[in-house]
């Protein structure tokens, strides 16, 4: 048994070197969309495909697989080591799990891989300053087809989308998805159009002048009061809001400030902390472990959106901070009560930018861009007819058409970065975070007076014990009927998103 347990800690300790290096190729993310000089774009490249390639090798090679080999039999998946304890067992079923999908890339491919998205990523960020989507087209090609390739490479049942999506949302599947997201669709275009045919909401006082360092300040105010610490963490501004991480004790998110909405960066700490505090809050003797990771990209977007909307959307929030922000933008808000103030905050109203939509719109938003990514991997879709699909889609699900490419198809960075398959967990993490919320709720029924107080380290307690400390020990099924007791389901978000937008809009 001891032998078994020390196989398992050989393991550990050769997948922990594999992390650290992948946390330096997050540092090195970071600083290319933070302080890197546009200058240092092609070396930058250079070393992000040299260090993909050094990765991979890490964790395809025979080091791995033999250590990986005395405890889990490969090919069937059957343990073998003795002893080993449920949380050990997850851990070993995941790591196979992890190795067979890297084994199916060769390292060639993951380098020209690395290389290239990093070289679309400037190309992206310049042809969305210059408004030219046919500067990027060129890249976007390239991606969409090592895309493909990288399907193919790691194979799949019924779809090439489903592979990509397997890397983002393990068991989630494009058949799934789509009726998913079809539903979703008719339910909330039937509640978007009762909204749009009511009373408008007053939110001209959030437009405007505000201070850039004043914002900013107040985006620090908020992040320390959500229990992230600056010890082990920082704030900066990119172009597109992130969160980025290499260590428990190491992460950093961004935000951007605009020029004349004074909620936009608000959201984004929000949102980004949330993803922050997922990652602070995983446990650090199992750095390097699949308990140490974070389960799904859907769960840790269950993280972001909990903060943004369930907690920062909520009235008792701005019954803290709304004489907070009086207080630091002096004129602009004095005559302002609390009431039109939220419901200013949770104006539903189609716009353009994904990260700046209404929690009404913005599954809508995802929801394009899952079938966007669908017709683009398989082949119905060409990347020169994007821009008029784009467009189709935006006046199909929200009625209004894009004026510029910047506000349409090359507003988001995930194409350059190679990241297909990733956008459907933004709606998937609306999902989960509706139904934890539900149990949350019952769990802490004091929580409106509590927030109201300005109290917020107990939600990120529960959350710790709830969610980050598991890693990936369970699937994301799992952990949500483990938590809430039911299986994953929609109707906890329906029914969230219409109670709470009856009220706010006084629907019949």
């Amino acid at each position: 048994m001891k032998e078994n347990h020390k196989d398992y800690a050989n393991l550990h300790k050769i997948s922990r070197h594999i992390s650290i290096l992948a946390g330096i190729g997050s540092v090195l993310d970071w600083d290319q969309e933070t302080y890197m000089p546009q200058g240092g774009a092609d070396i930058r490249a250079i070393q992000l495909e040299t260090l993909a390639g050094i990765i991979h090798s890490e964790k395809t090679g025979k080091k791995f697989a033999n250590a990986l080999e005395k405890i889990i039999d490969i090919p069937t998946g059957k343990i073998i080591a003795k002893g080993l304890n449920p949380k050990q067992i997850a851990a070993t079923k995941a790591w196979r799990s992890d190795f067979i999908k890297d084994v199916a890339l060769p390292k060639k491919f993951v380098e020209e891989f690395a290389k290239t998205s990093s070289q679309a990523i400037l190309s992206w960020r310049n042809a969305k300053q210059a408004n030219s989507f046919e500067d990027f087209a060129p890249f976007l090609n390239k991606i969409i087809t090592l895309s493909r390739k990288k399907a193919d490479l790691i194979g799949f049942k019924d779809h090439p989308y489903d592979a990509l999506l397997d890397i983002y949302e393990p068991e989630a599947t494009t058949k799934d998805i789509s009726q998913l997201f079809n539903s979703l669709k008719k339910n909330i275009s039937a509640l978007l159009n009762k909204i749009v045919n009511a009373k408008q909401i007053e939110d001209n006082f959030l437009h405007g002048k505000f201070s850039h360092n004043k914002q900013l300040a107040f985006g620090h105010r908020i992040l320390a009061d959500m229990g992230f610490d600056m010890n082990h963490g920082r704030l900066d501004l990119s172009t597109h809001p992130f969160s980025s991480a290499s260590h428990p004790t190491d992460s950093r998110v961004t935000t951007r400030i605009h020029k004349t909405s004074l909620m936009s960066n608000i959201s984004a700490i929000l949102h980004e902390g949330g993803h922050a505090l997922y990652e602070m809050g995983l446990p650090q003797a199992e750095y390097g472990s699949p308990l140490g990771d974070a389960i799904s990209l859907g769960m840790h977007e269950s993280q972001s959106r909990w903060w943004e909307t369930y907690i920062g959307q909520s009235k008792p929030f701005w019954q803290h901070y709304l004489p907070l922000l009086k207080k630091e933008f002096p004129g602009k808000l004095d005559h302002i009560a609390l009431d039109p103030f939220f419901r200013a905050v949770n104006k539903v109203e189609p716009s353009f930018i994904r990260v700046e939509a209404d929690e009404v719109t913005y599954p809508l938003h995802v929801i394009l861009r899952f079938e966007m990514e669908r017709d683009l991997i398989d082949g119905s879709l060409s990347v020169r007819d994007i821009p008029e699909a784009w467009n189709a889609k935006m006046q199909e699900l929200l009625s209004i058409t894009p004026n510029t490419y910047a506000e349409g198809c090359l507003q988001d960075v995930h194409w350059s970065m190679g990241g297909f398959g990733y956008f459907p967990t933004y709606t998937l993490g609306n999902l989960y975070a509706a139904q934890f919320f539900e149990t949350f709720g019952a769990n802490h029924s004091d929580w409106e007076n509590r927030v109201a107080k300005g109290e917020l380290s107990f939600i990120k307690e529960w959350l710790n014990e709830g969610v980050h400390q598991h890693g990936r020990q369970y699937s994301s099924f799992e952990l949500l009927k483990k938590i809430t007791g039911k299986p994953f389901s929609a109707t906890a978000y329906i029914t969230y998103l219409n109670d709470k937008y009856k009220e706010i809009y006084k629907l019949k």
